[in-house]
């Protein structure tokens, strides 16, 4: 078990290729890295109650745990691709999913909150630095033939971490305490890390653009346009969903055990849309679908509003269906716009997609603080109202962002 071995541009050529072209199968190790990233991202919204009380802070500084991942997050991942650049790829994941290992320990240890808020922001960091290199890894491994199912072994991932993974921590943290969680999570990652370790090939650096070629694409205004609709819709669903928990309390009476079923059926919505979306933009143009899942998402907030307006006894019949579409929509939504992206600037598509990994994190660093802002002023039942503003800011960036010429983009 070594970093060290020959990239594949050091071996003869046959045997490049053969390892080029060979079995998809050590990839599953990258998905589990991948699920143990997106598991620890996004269950820790439901954790922040119990978070909140042991820490003996406010909820709305226990939001902040979200915020400062998400905006190390979207500021790591541009600075940690250039820094690393020059390493080999599989040395790189190694050292990433290491990283992310020893984050969940020293956050599952920790003794406070600013010791658990450095853990945070070491998982960030490491959690940037592993996604980009993992989906450049898989498509490289895959080769231009199965590039495709290559990179939908990461995508799956962060699927079933949103389905199952989320809603599995949330029971964890219920019944054993959140640093549990944590632990559970490391155990995932030290897993991966091994499999990477024992089973991966060395892969040699690719191409990676600069900080300049980035800010230079950002100039632009239809990549721009995208980019900002992105981090709006995004700010929307983390408005709420930062604070699910103890919203559905407040306005539904829902206890905690409710949580995970509510996760759930988010998760799977969300996954339904990623699916429909992706298919429907090839068939009706990305744009399209992105001003439909932008209107869902509206409703879906003006829901929640109207649901906390109606008391907990009537709110249930208008609050679990505006989850499902809320899950559906936003996620939708997002998926269509990375597909407008793409076709906007095909051959730029490796910088465009990176940049709106970093738009989507900016995003949930200011609905997770928005969110904090509206809960520190005592107004648990306005988080719809304000999710809206985000969601109706969205919709507004896609109608007046135009398309291309073909109208599908």
């Amino acid at each position: 078990m070594t970093l060290a071995c020959p990239v594949l541009q050091e071996l003869k050529p046959d045997r490049a290729q053969a390892t080029a072209t060979g079995s998809l199968a050590p990839l599953i190790w990258l998905t589990l890295g991948a699920f143990a990233i997106g598991s620890e991202g996004f269950m820790i919204a439901g954790l922040l109650p119990a978070l909140a009380r042991d820490l003996n802070v406010g909820l709305p500084a226990a939001g902040h745990l979200v915020t400062a991942f998400s905006l190390a997050y979207a500021i790591g991942a541009p600075v940690m691709a250039v820094l690393t650049a020059g390493l080999e790829r599989r040395r790189l994941l190694v050292v990433a999913m290491g990283g992310f290992a020893l984050g969940n320990l020293l956050a599952a240890l920790a003794p406070g909150y600013a010791a658990l808020l450095a853990a945070r922001l070491l998982l960030a960091l490491s959690a940037a630095s592993f996604m980009p290199a993992a989906s450049g890894y898989a498509a490289a491994l895959g080769g231009p033939g199965r590039r495709g199912r290559a990179l939908s072994a990461i995508t799956t991932g962060l699927t079933l971490a949103i389905i199952g993974g989320v809603p599995l921590g949330v029971l964890v943290g219920q019944g054993f305490g959140w640093r549990a969680t944590f632990f559970g999570v490391a155990g995932l990652a030290v897993f991966s890390l091994f499999g990477i370790l024992t089973r991966l090939p060395c892969q040699r650096p690719g191409v990676t653009a600069g900080l300049g070629a980035r800010l230079a694409l950002a100039k632009r205004r239809d990549i721009l346009g995208v980019l900002v609709t992105n981090v709006l819709t995004v700010a929307g669903t983390f408005t709420v969903y930062t604070y699910l928990s103890v919203f559905i309390a407040s306005v539904a009476g829902l206890g905690s055990q409710a949580l995970a079923p509510v996760l759930l059926g988010f998760g799977l919505a969300g996954a339904v849309g990623t699916q429909l979306s992706g298919s429907a933009a090839d068939r009706w143009g990305a744009r399209m679908i992105a001003i439909v899942a932008g209107w869902l998402a509206l409703v879906a907030y003006l829901a929640f509003s109207l649901s906390a307006a109606l008391g907990p006894a009537r709110a249930m019949p208008v609050l679990l269906p505006a989850i499902l579409i809320w899950g559906l929509a936003s996620w939708g939504l997002i998926t269509a716009q990375q597909a407008r992206l793409v076709g906007l600037a095909p051959a730029l598509a490796p910088i465009s997609l990176s940049m709106n990994s970093s738009a989507i994190y900016l995003g949930s660093a200011m609905g997770a603080a928005a969110g904090a802002v509206v809960i520190a002023n005592g107004a648990m039942e306005r988080l719809g109202w304000a999710a809206a503003g985000f969601g109706l800011a969205a919709l507004l960036s896609v109608l007046l962002s135009g398309g291309s010429r073909s109208g599908r983009n």
